[in-house]
């Protein structure tokens, strides 16, 4: 086990490397100064001293190889600089955001497990019921419609209509945690419905290939309650496809829950890189975009770690 957790951690080492070494090229290779791109937005025309100014605050009049090195250095203390718009750390502002876009995802991640496992695992089961082709056929509706539709519905219909839950907004729990929580409801559940769908469909078809295997019927064979053989047989191992799955769904969801925050206005990290970007913060831009990539990687090696408990033969390999 030790040797299969030593080989996974330097995988994931080597991989963060590399996405680091492509984020500092891919903006090294953007047409133009970026210090003259930034002055200059707005119309205007900068003096050739502010431009050399701007250019040693960045970094940007050493060598190449010095700037690469340097933002390594800087990447592994988690020093990203500041923010050539205001100023403002630039770590300070990813660890106000982060939570909250990270809030929306485990919330709508929870949900969405308690449910779409269950159903996925009855659907399953029962293939060729009603219910497997009543679920199937939400599934399926659900699947079909975007994320930021199905937010204006739920604004118009709860925030609208029924006068349930507010709109959007963000207020942060330790002010009002009642109002946090009701802000809180409809992003998480716009988030659940996406990600419950991909975790139905590949529970539904994990635990129907599990069904035809010969260790099931054996164990039905041996006299086991059907109870004992679908949860020890057939549901444990078919949540090793829907847990991988679900890894890569949560890195995704890091960087796709922009529409469900600019729908809803609320202040994650997926909109400080919009706004990032749109202002041509490249600092702030290399350093979300290198948090994001370093939870991606880090989330994957968790998954490998909870597969090899699921599936021994994993660390054999």
């Amino acid at each position: 086990m030790t040797a299969f957790l030593l080989r996974r951690v330097a995988g994931a080492a080597v991989m963060l490397l590399v996405v680091g070494t492509i984020i500092f090229s891919l903006l090294m290779l953007v047409p133009g100064d970026p210090a003259e791109l930034l002055l200059s937005t707005g119309g205007g025309s900068a003096t050739p001293e502010a431009i050399a100014n701007l250019r040693a605050t960045m970094g940007l009049d050493a060598p190449v190889g010095v700037q690469y090195l340097t933002f390594l250095w800087d990447s592994l203390r988690l020093d990203f600089g500041t923010s050539i718009i205001d100023g403002s750390s630039i770590a300070q502002n990813i660890a106000l955001r982060l939570p909250r876009t990270l809030e929306i995802i485990v919330a709508g991640t929870v949900l969405a497990l308690l449910v779409a496992i269950p159903a996925g695992t009855s659907a399953g089961l029962r293939a060729g019921g009603r219910f497997d082709i009543a679920a199937s056929a939400v599934n399926a509706l659900l699947t079909s419609v975007p994320g930021f539709v199905v937010g204006t519905l739920f604004i118009y219909l709860f925030a609208q209509v029924l006068g349930w839950l507010p709109a959007g907004g963000y207020v942060a729990f330790a002010e009002d945690p009642v109002q946090h929580l009701r802000m809180l409801i409809l992003p998480a559940v716009t988030v659940a419905l996406h990600l419950a769908t991909i975790v139905f469909r590949m529970t539904r078809a994990s635990v129907l290939e599990m069904r035809g295997h010969d260790w099931v019927r054996t164990a039905t064979a041996k006299g086991l309650t059907r109870r004992l053989v679908i949860r020890r047989h057939v549901l444990k191992n078919a949540l090793g496809p829907v847990i991988t799955v679900v890894g890569m769904q949560l890195g995704i969801l890091l960087g796709s829950t922009v529409l469900v925050e600019f729908v809803y206005n609320w202040p994650g990290l997926s909109g400080m890189l919009v706004t990032a970007v749109e202002q041509r913060d490249f600092p702030t831009v290399r350093a979300v975009i290198l948090t994001v990539a370093a939870i991606f990687i880090a989330i994957n090696l968790a998954i490998d770690l909870l597969y090899s408990l699921l599936d021994p033969r994993i660390r054999l390999q």
